[in-house]
């Protein structure tokens, strides 16, 4: 099904289970072996169809599911990515859910009882656009989120830094449980450059039709840019293992992101060593009759 030629180093994106990395080492430019737009075109355009075909086999055997979780600073690309990605699966089969600021009700929840409503039933792909990570993430840096936040008598009591300490634990354990349960996890950052979200800024600004994509947030959002940077840095470390590891993915090259995307999703599908469903002799009986009536009318 895979055409060897096009397949990706997928070891290149991973942050390794286990060890200290620094964010710094992975390139935002980087495009490995691919040579040029056009090539990363094909190889997208090949992966979306071995993917198409991946997700009939995920549908019809029922037997596990697939989270993919996507976490990057704004204009990284998730959701172009996502509409690129996906084009070609069934609809039925793959639910997205962006995660927004905490409505009142989910803010009296633990933060992991939000995502648990939208883990995807066996055969099925769910997309989180944003997730539980902005936990870590986005109230890391901004802290007087933290202080605002419903959060027990003794938890009040810990370290902002024992915090995040205690949330990653919870994460890792969540996320091992999830996978026992069948869910593969699949988890991308995508890694824009400073240089390059500025550059797409200012196309947002420029033109008219993309003003709407732009809001003055992101603008201040990225006077954090460094504060976001340790915070990813120290996510990706300490929740990065064996059964569900982070794929940090190059985005200066939006046709680059993508191919790499729908590459590591449509492997990780392959790699779930799934079946169709076997047909008993009686049923086949039964479909030998049928056809047979068919071919008489």
């Amino acid at each position: 099904m895979r055409n060897q030629k096009h397949e990706f180093d997928h070891s290149v994106f991973i942050v390794p289970p286990g060890k200290k990395t620094k964010l710094s080492n992975f390139d935002p430019d980087y495009v490995g072996q691919i040579k040029g737009k056009k090539h990363s075109k094909e190889t997208l355009r090949e992966d979306i169809d071995d993917l198409a075909s991946a997700q009939e086999l995920l549908w019809a055997s029922a037997e596990k599911s697939m989270l993919i979780i996507f976490q990057a600073l704004d204009a990284a690309g998730k959701d172009g990515t996502i509409k690129h990605v996906m084009t070609g699966i069934n609809p039925q089969g793959c639910n997205v859910y962006s995660f927004k600021a905490p409505t009142e009700e989910e803010r009296l929840h633990h933060f992991l009882w939000r995502p648990n409503r939208f883990l995807p039933p066996r055969g099925r792909i769910a997309i989180f656009n944003r997730s539980y990570y902005e936990e870590v993430l986005v109230v890391r840096v901004h802290p007087e989120i933290l202080k605002s936040a419903w959060l027990p008598r003794e938890m009040r009591k810990m370290s902002p830094e024992k915090i995040w300490k205690t949330r990653f634990n919870e994460i890792r354990d969540t996320e091992k449980r999830w996978t026992q349960n069948g869910i593969q996890i699949v988890k991308f950052f995508l890694n824009v450059g400073k240089s390059e979200q500025k550059k797409r800024f200012m196309e947002r600004l420029n033109n008219s039709d993309k003003n709407w994509k732009f809001s003055v947030n992101d603008f201040k959002e990225r006077q954090y840019w460094d504060g976001y940077m340790k915070a990813y840095e120290e996510m990706l470390n300490e929740t990065s293992t064996s059964y569900s590891p982070w794929y940090v993915v190059p985005a200066n090259n939006k046709w680059y992101t993508r191919a790499v995307v729908a590459d590591v999703i449509t492997k990780r599908i392959s790699e779930m060593d799934l079946a169709f469903p076997a047909v008993s002799e009686s049923t086949m009986a039964e479909l030998r009759e049928v056809k047979k009536k068919l071919m008489e009318e």
